[in-house]
């Protein structure tokens, strides 16, 4: 018979860890909340320029590097099964700021870490940042980073999902129960589900999921504001990703569509999309892209990034037979395939490639948690 991994939570981590296992030729089912949005994934920007965070924590760093690193495979992998166009683009970023000194240090940073990271592409300044990215505001400083890349994060997972289901996984929606105390039991809508391992890839709402195993995970949400508008007419699908020293970022995608983001702001799971937060948002975008003013707005998305007590993901064992793998945060498009992939791993007792003990969900809870 063949081992069964149920994996609770249908985002870029949960996904990932499907497809990986069913590459793997094992049994997969995948269990996903009710629609009703929040899905941090879902309302991602799509950034993968890994290389400008992260400065003191080299365990982060390298997780969010690796898993960079590994996105080109997985989407040569996906192309062997079918999905030839996942919503990954390869546009480079350009580091903007009003003064040249503010871009020094994350230059220096930048070259310091080259060595160890030679995919982050050439590093040089930009004498006419706005002619990668027209709306910029004249006058900006801007260094571009060559290897940075965007990902739509919806299309990303769902081609995950149509590949794994290809490979024989069953795709449920439900509300999952994780109980037990020997042996984990699982269950969707109170239907028991048998399975040789679970992974837990549900994001903010782990928490409550891992409670009843005796675990009070310090794991909470962290409401994300974005706009998405549209420039009538113009190619955006080339533009480098903006990541202004201060303001929100900025993102082109096919279709003329233009990525405002994003807020951060501790408002638990009130999933409303706020006059506060988007009127900051869309004149702090501005100000840098004043260009855009003219745009139309399409849509707004909100989303709940799971973070952590300490800033740090947790992923590993939480208890026997259940994988824990959340707490990316706002790097969640970044380091969500490498995540998944590793709890696939977790789950069947293997090594994941990486050395993933500074993240253990086991680990001491922050002071005052």
């Amino acid at each position: 018979m063949r081992t069964h991994i149920a994996i609770v939570g249908s985002g870029i981590v949960g996904s990932a860890a499907a497809y990986r296992l069913c590459r793997m030729g094992l049994a997969v089912t995948v269990i996903d909340r009710p629609a009703g949005g929040g899905q941090a994934t879902a309302a991602g920007a799509g950034i993968v320029c890994p290389w400008v965070d992260h400065e003191g924590d080299d365990a982060w760093y390298r997780l969010v590097r690796e898993s960079a690193r590994g996105y080109p495979e997985l989407v040569a992998e996906l192309a062997e099964d079918g999905e030839d166009d996942c919503g990954y683009a390869s546009t480079g970023a350009l580091l903007t700021a009003d003064d040249p000194a503010e871009l020094e240090g994350v230059t220096a940073l930048l070259g310091r870490r080259r060595p160890g990271a030679p995919e982050m592409g050439d590093i040089s300044p930009v004498d006419d940042p706005g002619a990668e990215f027209p709306p910029l505001a004249g006058g900006l400083a801007a260094v571009r980073v060559g290897g940075a890349a965007r990902v739509d994060g919806r299309a990303f997972r769902d081609a995950l999902l149509r590949a794994a289901a290809r490979r024989g996984a069953a795709l449920r929606t439900g509300t999952a129960r994780l109980g037990g105390a020997e042996r984990v039991a699982l269950d969707i809508n109170g239907e028991p589900i048998g399975a040789d391992a679970v992974i837990v890839a549900a994001g903010a709402w782990t928490a409550d999921l891992c409670e009843p195993l005796g675990h009070r995970l310090a794991v909470y949400p962290q409401r994300g504001q974005i706009v998405h508008a549209r420039l009538p007419g113009v190619d955006t699908s080339g533009w480098p990703i903006v990541l202004p020293r201060s303001g929100p970022y900025l993102l082109g995608f096919p279709g003329s569509r233009i990525v405002f983001g994003a807020t951060r702001e501790d408002a638990g799971f009130d999933g409303r999309a706020t006059v506060g937060g988007l009127s900051g948002l869309l004149a702090a975008g501005l100000a840098v892209a004043p260009g855009l003013a003219d745009a139309t707005v399409l849509e707004t998305r909100v989303g709940f990034r799971p973070v952590t007590g300490d800033g740090r993901p947790m992923i590993g064992l939480l208890a026997p037979g259940v994988v824990v793998a959340t707490g990316l945060g706002a790097y969640g498009l970044t380091a969500g395939p490498l995540t998944g992939i590793a709890a696939a791993h977790f789950a069947l007792g293997q090594d994941p490639g990486t050395d993933l003990s500074p993240f253990s969900p086991l680990r001491p809870a922050p002071h005052g948690e």
